[in-house]
């Protein structure tokens, strides 16, 4: 068979079987299909803004702590954050207004004192939503998140109790609200139910007016008014002092460091975040922190709005049993273990509800 005829069978077999095929099953070839390039869809723009109370965002504790909280959602979440310092009590209505003017579909107001300007501005612009830390605003778009803050500070008080030598202790609190008499009566009781003897400068006479070796600022910025009350304290004897009063405690701190470099061994406690951690410079003479988890408090809220799930009209109250307040972890650094170990006694029989801990001076004055 020459090449020519091979060719023509071949070609003739090709035919063939692709009538065969035809016969069978019919499959359309699939044209690849020309994609449009994929884009992410566009995460959903929200805005969150915060106004402090006094003392600012740096203040190294309570403000701070809030400013946190807002800022690890917003780098989860990549939202837009707005905050506005305050510097006094005039200022709060008008910052509250200004975030709202920026945008803000979620405003946070930090601070009881902030209550009314939240009221007003809340009624003002119901469409939007707003948080309040430390009091509570009964409007159905407004949140209030509170804390047990005396019970973080009766931890306090039993640590101050057990490391005095003085038995005498003292207390700085920011204003003379039933806000930080909490923090006072708190910590007046746990230094009570282990050392009585050293709680007496702390127990109000009849109920009401503040005890002996307690002091108020008037203030939650004036770090040399701080700075005044913590020296007249330490110089009447007291060898350990609590500070509930943001900025004013830096004023303690260097007071305490003052001493402690002259010879004299003496202690402050911090509050809301571990100041031995905000405020470094000052760690070697901060014997404990009482931690009130505000930051927690203001980062749920900030995913809440993200996720469109945020719930007016609502009132959260936190405390040990809520892991809300407690106390700060390098308290080892200069807390004995076996006072820790007491603490957590302590600790376990609130969370159990086995103590009841006192929220104001006359129930202070009855604990037992």
């Amino acid at each position: 068979m020459n090449k020519k005829k091979v060719v023509a069978v071949l070609a003739a077999v090709a035919v063939v079987a692709t009538l065969f095929v035809g016969c069978g099953t019919k499959k359309v070839a699939e044209v690849p299909k020309t994609e449009a390039p994929k884009t992410e869809a566009a995460k959903p723009t929200k805005t969150i803004g915060l106004s402090t109370d006094e003392g600012g965002l740096n203040d190294k504790s309570f403000n701070q702590s809030a400013d946190e909280g807002v800022k690890k959602a917003k780098a989860e979440d990549g939202f837009t954050y707005n905050a506005i310092e305050s510097k006094k009590k005039e200022d709060y209505t008008a910052n509250l207004e200004s975030l709202i003017e920026n945008g803000s579909q979620l405003t946070f107001a930090i601070g009881f004192q902030m209550a009314d300007a939240m009221t007003e501005v809340a009624k003002n612009h119901t469409d939007k939503h707003f948080a309040i830390i430390d009091s509570e605003v009964k409007l159905p778009n407004v949140t209030s998140i509170t804390f047990k803050e005396q019970e973080g500070s009766f931890l306090m008080g039993v640590i101050a109790g057990k490391m005095t030598k003085t038995n005498k202790i003292g207390f700085i609190g920011g204003k003379d609200f039933d806000l930080i008499n909490r923090f006072e009566a708190g910590f007046a009781a746990g230094v009570k139910a282990v050392n009585p003897e050293a709680a007496k400068g702390l127990l109000s006479s009849n109920g009401k007016t503040p005890g002996t070796t307690v002091k108020y600022a008037d203030s939650f910025d004036d770090s040399a008014k701080g700075y005044e009350l913590a020296k007249s304290l330490y110089q009447g004897g007291c060898d350990v002092v609590y500070h509930a009063a943001g900025g004013v405690g830096i004023g303690l701190f260097k007071a305490a460091q003052e001493l402690k470099d002259s010879g004299k061994p003496v202690w402050a406690i911090g509050v809301d975040m571990d100041q031995s951690l905000t405020v470094p410079k000052y760690a070697g003479v901060i014997l404990s922190s009482m931690i009130k988890r505000v930051d927690i408090a203001t980062y749920n809220e900030s995913k809440a709005e993200v996720k469109n799930e945020f719930k007016g009209g609502t009132v959260t109250n936190l405390g040990l049993k809520e892991q809300g307040v407690g106390i700060a972890e390098t308290s080892s650094k200069n807390v004995p273990k076996a006072v820790l170990d007491i603490v957590k006694t302590y600790q376990d029989k609130v969370i159990a509800g086995q103590i009841v801990v006192p929220a104001n001076r006359q129930q202070a004055m009855d604990f037992k």
